[in-house]
């Protein structure tokens, strides 16, 4: 009997744990499929517009990876053109328009990517995204990303 109770009272602590942690999920994951503004917030923090711009006018656009998914199809690229760093922001998908599983690799330092056909395609041949996902500069210094219009089903 000595050997019994603290296995039970082990096993009956393992099972509150575990309906805890079933409690919390489902309690996390009440909200369908939409994302919570806690868990992926709607706005991603690029940095100083100066900054990322002088970046970009070196290395080529930014790839920002996966978004949310494991296929790439909502992976962006951030774009700049022009001398000022507080205009001429652009987003695309790291893909070719119209076909979201040909996922693009970008040729380091310049504004070219690979395509899955091993084609050669500029910056402005990728895909531009839904409505709602665009760069936002806030008090002329800092550069974000909206990605509101980025939803479970894209």
């Amino acid at each position: 009997m000595r050997a019994v109770i603290p296995n039970v009272a082990g096993l009956i602590v393992i099972g509150l744990i575990a309906l805890l942690l079933w409690g919390v999920a489902a309690y996390i994951g009440r909200g369908g499929t939409e994302a919570s503004e806690s868990l992926a917030p709607s706005r991603l923090r690029v940095g100083s517009v100066q900054t990322v711009a002088d970046l970009i006018d070196e290395d080529g656009p930014v790839i920002f990876p996966g978004l949310g998914t494991r296929t790439g199809e909502r992976t962006i690229v951030l774009d700049h053109t022009g001398d000022d760093p507080t205009v001429g922001w652009v987003v695309y998908f790291a893909h070719r328009t119209g076909d979201p599983s040909c996922v693009v690799e970008q040729v380091i330092g310049t504004r070219s990517f690979v395509d899955c056909d091993g084609e050669t395609i500029d910056v402005g041949e990728l895909s531009p995204p839904p409505p709602g996902v665009n760069p936002v500069v806030e008090n002329e210094r800092i550069l974000l990303i909206d990605l509101s219009g980025i939803t479970a089903g894209d």
